[in-house]
């Protein structure tokens, strides 16, 4: 909260999805149940539910990007939870689409065009984006080892003075999470030709920084933006283009084509342009897949947990060499 009201772009679903897996596990373990691996996928579908009032693509989520793997013990909970997520958000907020009823029809050669150009090229920004997050990622993690605290807070004045550099030249529009650009877009308004590259900036550098926001958001703000390029380039409509965009972008930034197209769909009720919509995703998720081969998510995963081991044996070390030191028991020479 602190982050978005300063301006970062980041986005609140990924605290959601982590507030509600939290949530969901500590109920298993008060509850003493033992699916604590479906409540989990539980929660982090009912966190994207709520967070844009998209319960199919929640479920979608939980499936292909959290599991990767479908447990036919663990879709009860889901769907239990995704439910009550949304009856909640319905009770709080009303029914509501995340941007609006949006007419998405393709029907002409240069419009086809646009969905091979939005997902091909989705897909290499996503790509190049997630690629250089986890490349940076474990750099400055092991730059900041010898001084933890001291060079975070270097890194993090760093990177909020360049997002706060690129916000003020931009006049504002890469601040947030990129809502109101992209459902301008959307609506048919056209954004800036770099405005894609701007907030593709902002979002790595908020990223990088260590601050908790999420990246969905941001990311269909940037697609919508590379989407609206690529509509003023080829003349055909912005709204149409700026969807493909956030379509094909997305998919490569996390390479999961049907989380993108289903969350994108139930977004803006242009069920009339699946096929195009798929085609953008699935284009921009193989894109992504011939430059990037580990997913962002999954790479980012796999550093925090080899940290954690890391660790938890420094931590176990450090109690031998205590226990040692008073019982006497060490290695004896002879």
């Amino acid at each position: 909260m602190v982050g978005l009201f300063c301006g970062a772009s980041i986005g609140r679903e990924g605290p959601t999805v982590q507030v509600g897996a939290s949530i969901m596990l500590l109920a298993a373990r008060i509850g003493g149940m033992a699916q604590a691996r479906g409540l989990i996928l539980a929660g982090s579908a009912a966190g994207i539910a709520a967070a844009f009032n998209t319960p199919l693509a929640g479920i979608v989520f939980a499936i292909e990007e959290m599991s990767r793997t479908y447990e036919a013990r663990a879709n009860g909970l889901v769907l239990t939870a995704v439910i009550l997520s949304g009856l909640s958000a319905l009770g709080l907020v009303g029914s509501y689409t995340y941007f609006g009823e949006t007419e998405l029809v393709v029907g002409t050669s240069r419009e086809w065009l646009a969905v091979v150009i939005c997902g091909v090229g989705g897909g290499v920004f996503g790509a190049l984006f997630s690629a250089a997050a986890l490349n940076f990622t474990r750099r400055l993690k092991r730059w900041a080892q010898p001084a933890p605290l001291k060079r975070t807070l270097v890194l993090a004045t760093a990177c909020g003075l360049s997002v706060a550099i690129i916000g003020v030249a931009t006049g504002g529009s890469t601040f947030g999470t990129g809502y109101e650009q992209a459902h301008g877009a959307i609506s048919g308004e056209p954004l800036p030709v770099l405005f894609f590259v701007e907030k593709l900036a902002a979002t790595f550098l908020s990223m990088i920084s260590g601050i908790p926001g999420g990246i969905f958001a941001p990311s269909l703000s940037v697609g919508a933006g590379f989407g609206s390029t690529v509509g003023q380039m080829l003349g055909v409509g912005i709204g149409l283009s700026a969807v493909l965009g956030m379509a094909g972008y997305f998919a490569g930034v996390v390479q999961a084509p049907m989380t993108a197209f289903v969350i994108i769909l139930e977004m803006t009720d242009s069920h009339e342009g699946a096929i195009a919509l798929m085609a953008a995703a699935m284009l921009g998720y193989l894109t992504s897949r011939l430059i990037a081969r580990e997913p962002l998510y999954h790479g980012l995963s796999r550093a925090w947990i080899a940290e954690g081991i890391r660790a938890q044996r420094e931590a176990a070390a450090q109690v031998q060499k205590t226990d040692i030191a008073e019982t006497g028991d060490g290695p004896r020479q002879g």
